[in-house]
């Protein structure tokens, strides 16, 4: 399993790998437009990302931002309904209109921060992903 973690927070990003890298090749992106770019050579290189953990709070583009665009550059490049990326939002704001508002925006699934790892590895194994 390929796997984007995008965070502003280098705490945050080096703990949530920790925890993925024992289920799947990790990589790192520190802000969304850094994360698109990811996001869209992995494409070009045929080898597309399998889940992508979004931060949903960052400077400039935000996690919600950053969702739309992988959605939509999915779109453009035909990619089939059944096989989008899995996106998990992570958040430490847990209220009703950020949860909605990145399901609307097309995330599979949220996490709240801080998270434990077997939190995390459940939400992996609920987005059908093995663990282990």
């Amino acid at each position: 399993m390929k796997i984007l973690i995008v965070d502003d927070e280098t705490v945050s990003r080096t703990k949530l790998k920790m925890i993925l890298e024992t289920v799947g090749e990790c990589h790192e992106a520190e802000n969304g437009r850094e994360a698109l770019a990811f996001f869209k050579r992995a494409w070009a290189e045929l080898i597309p990302f399998d889940l992508v953990c979004l931060d949903v709070s960052m400077p400039g583009m935000d996690g919600t931002e950053v969702l739309l665009e992988i959605r939509e550059a999915e779109s453009q490049m035909r990619v089939s309904r059944e096989k989008p990326v899995k996106i998990l939002m992570i958040t430490s704001h847990a209220d009703k209109d950020t949860v909605i508002t990145s399901i609307q925006a097309g995330c599979d699934d949220y996490l709240v921060k801080p998270f434990q790892p077997g939190h995390v590895l459940d939400k992996i194994k609920k987005l059908g992903f093995k663990t282990g």
